[in-house]
């Protein structure tokens, strides 16, 4: 099992992503690269930042980065939240979409490239379902 956020964590999202076919026909044409980002909040003492590169319906690269290191990447679209937000979509307690409507999810970049990936992005929840994760608490 691996905790929430870290470099391990990350790479078993990446191994899970790759491993779909559901993911890669719903992303055939996505180009994009992101930001997850783990607020400051309860057990969470730093904001975390994890980079996930998806293209064409597979991962190419994660990484685990810091305030400090945050700009090692400059990513098309940043998705911010509390890990008890995360933590929801990933139990697929809230869809991703409808969390980014509702700002549960902090989207910066093209709202409307997002909005025409849906499938995509349920795709990849059901990835991070695949992920034996333990949460912060």
């Amino acid at each position: 099992m691996a905790v929430f956020g870290t470099i391990e964590w990350v790479t078993a999202f990446m191994e899970a992503i790759n491993a779909s076919k559901a993911y890669e026909d719903a992303a055939k044409t996505w180009e994009g690269d992101f930001y997850f980002i783990t607020e400051v909040g309860g057990a969470v003492k730093e904001q975390g930042y994890q980079y996930v590169d998806l293209w064409h319906g597979k991962c190419r690269k994660v990484d685990v980065v810091t305030e400090a290191t945050k700009d090692k990447y400059k990513p098309e679209f940043v998705l911010q939240a509390s890990i008890a937000t995360w933590r929801k979509v990933a139990e697929k307690k809230v869809d991703p979409i409808q969390a980014i409507v509702t700002r549960q999810l902090k989207l910066t970049g093209n709202m409307g490239k997002v909005m025409r990936a849906v499938k995509a992005a349920q795709e990849l929840v059901n990835c991070v379902t695949q992920v034996k994760t333990e949460y912060p608490e």
